[in-house]
């Protein structure tokens, strides 16, 4: 079933996600649910928070990223069919140098910035089958990883840009909040009661 997605706005998009169990309540139709809902908004990532669920769950599918000809052979080998659930993950370090990259968010659809991340962090998590991973991932599968755990975290890719660069989408933010934007996926809007 393909849900809604939470705007900018929202206070479920500033909670620190609780962690959860296996005995979680129908977890397999959860993760079900997420992949539909992240592949028809056309998204390679999509963290629990932004469905409504302060809980520490995302999912990733980096394969549409392995498509870019920018990108090195190597590294479109690494994206290409990259598809994770992460359950309780922690960033245990990130390392590296911060490096740029044009980040948007399904929950602020229409925003894109430049946000610098560190090269490569080490995390563990849970996989969909509640089998502990710990791994070290670097370049754009780092980057990924890191936007969507910090939804788990309560935080957004706005909170990383400067001062100037937060005015100058000020009133940008404030239209997606409200719902005055046009967008192709269902959202469901701080100001409304309704999903559309």
């Amino acid at each position: 079933m393909i849900l809604p997605i939470i705007a900018y706005g929202d206070p479920v998009l500033r909670k620190v996600g609780d962690n959860i169990t296996k005995d979680y309540p129908q977890l397999d139709v959860l993760l079900e649910n997420m992949w539909e809902t992240m592949y028809n908004a056309n998204g390679v990532g999509l963290a629990a928070p932004q469905i409504g669920l302060a809980i520490r769950l995302f999912v990733i599918d980096t394969t549409p990223f392995s498509e870019d000809e920018d990108l090195s052979e190597t590294e479109q080998k690494a994206l290409k069919g990259f598809k994770k659930v992460f359950i309780n993950a922690q960033i245990e370090e990130e390392i590296g140098e911060e490096w740029a990259f044009n980040e948007g968010c399904l929950s602020i659809p229409d925003v894109r910035e430049d946000v610098k991340r560190k090269d490569t962090i080490k995390i563990v998590y849970w996989d969909e089958n509640f089998k502990e991973q710990g791994q070290t991932f670097d370049g754009l599968l780092a980057r990924v990883i890191q936007h969507e755990y910090d939804h788990i975290q309560g935080v957004l890719f706005t909170d990383k840009l400067s001062t100037l660069k937060k005015q100058l989408i000020k009133n940008k933010l404030s239209n997606i909040s409200k719902g005055k934007i046009s967008i192709d996926y269902r959202m469901r809007f701080p100001d409304q009661k309704k999903a559309r």
